[in-house]
């Protein structure tokens, strides 16, 4: 748990975040003062909030097959496999659009779910506010059981496997060797 992973906008939302009648698990350890701020949300909000704070892994893909909505909310983030394992198990992301995540997520917007292509929520700016204007969206979209099931649908059907990223980059090779025997034929 670290700034890097957005837990600076957690805390500064969790409170209006919770109001919006929702559970929270945390799992994970880090920075000591989001150690403080989970075990005071879990002892405040008992029914809504448990912070297990420590690795387990086995156990974080069982709380994340498990829930309906994943908060990444990162401030920067390389490449990310947590809303990679989130589409497989039809957990819904909730994410900053930086980095991987901005490459593997589509928000759900008019057209993109129109298109099918929405897989789940994205923000831009980096504050509270636009991750619990983004964390409403996504309770709207919950409420909604033929959007919801639609995001749930697309999500399930990403391929982000070593396969897909091989054929792409086959394709890419051809391509670049097709304009190189172009340009030395001509």
């Amino acid at each position: 748990m670290a700034d890097q992973k957005g837990l600076d906008l957690i805390a500064a939302a969790a409170e209006r975040i919770l109001a919006e009648n929702v559970q929270l698990v945390v799992l994970g350890t880090g920075e000591p003062r989001y150690h403080a701020l989970m075990k005071d949300l879990s002892a405040r909000y008992p029914k809504q909030v448990v912070a297990h704070l420590t690795f387990d892994n086995a156990l974080a893909h069982r709380i994340e097959a498990g829930a309906d909505l994943l908060l990444m909310p990162s401030r920067f983030e390389p490449c990310g496999l947590n809303q990679m394992y989130s589409l497989k198990y039809g957990t819904i992301p909730v994410v900053r659009a930086t980095g991987g995540l901005a490459d593997t997520i589509v928000d759900a917007n008019p057209a993109t779910l129109a298109s099918q292509d929405a897989n789940g929520y994205c923000f831009e700016e980096y504050s509270a506010e636009a991750l619990e204007r983004t964390v409403r969206r996504a309770l709207a979209a919950y409420h909604d059981t033929s959007v919801w099931n639609q995001l749930i649908r697309t999500a399930m059907k990403q391929d982000w496997s070593w396969n897909r990223s091989a054929r792409e980059y086959v394709e890419l090779y051809e391509k670049a060797a097709r304009k190189h025997a172009a340009v030395v034929c001509s």
